[in-house]
């Protein structure tokens, strides 16, 4: 393995710098047992909350288990040891609740007037049409 100049390491020093002073990271976490959401005050002075059923492997998480929240490696993660599920504070940010499949099921869970109305037809009908495959 190459050996790193003083110039490389000067200049990953002052990136690591940069990024501190302007990303935004997690500078206390807590769950807001009244409010049912967890609540990250970021070094930003911004404070950013959501509620723990929108993140993978807190959806059925207990108050107790929700209160243990650590942040890990200098803001940029939370930590629940007992439900072993690590959060990014960017990705939270980013709106990133999951891994894409935890997120892209969640997608299919909305609901709303049309889609119930749509299943109501489809039940009457027998149910959901089948796939025509075209050979």
């Amino acid at each position: 393995m190459a050996e790193l100049t003083d110039a490389e390491i000067d200049s990953a020093l002052s990136r690591g710098a940069v990024a501190r002073a302007t990303q935004p990271r997690a500078s206390s976490a807590r769950y807001d047992r009244r409010r049912g959401r967890i609540v990250v005050e970021l070094t930003n002075g911004a404070t950013f909350a959501f509620p723990p059923g929108l993140a993978q492997g807190l959806e059925m998480a207990t108050a107790e288990q929700l209160m243990q929240v650590e942040i890990l490696g200098a803001g940029h993660g939370l930590h629940w040891e007992a439900l072993d599920v690590d959060l990014s504070i960017p990705g939270l940010l980013a709106g990133i609740f999951g891994t894409r499949a935890f997120m892209a099921g969640q997608a299919g869970r909305v609901t709303s007037a049309a889609k119930a109305a749509a299943a109501r037809e489809n039940g009457a009908k027998g149910g959901r049409p089948r796939r025509s495959i075209v050979a």
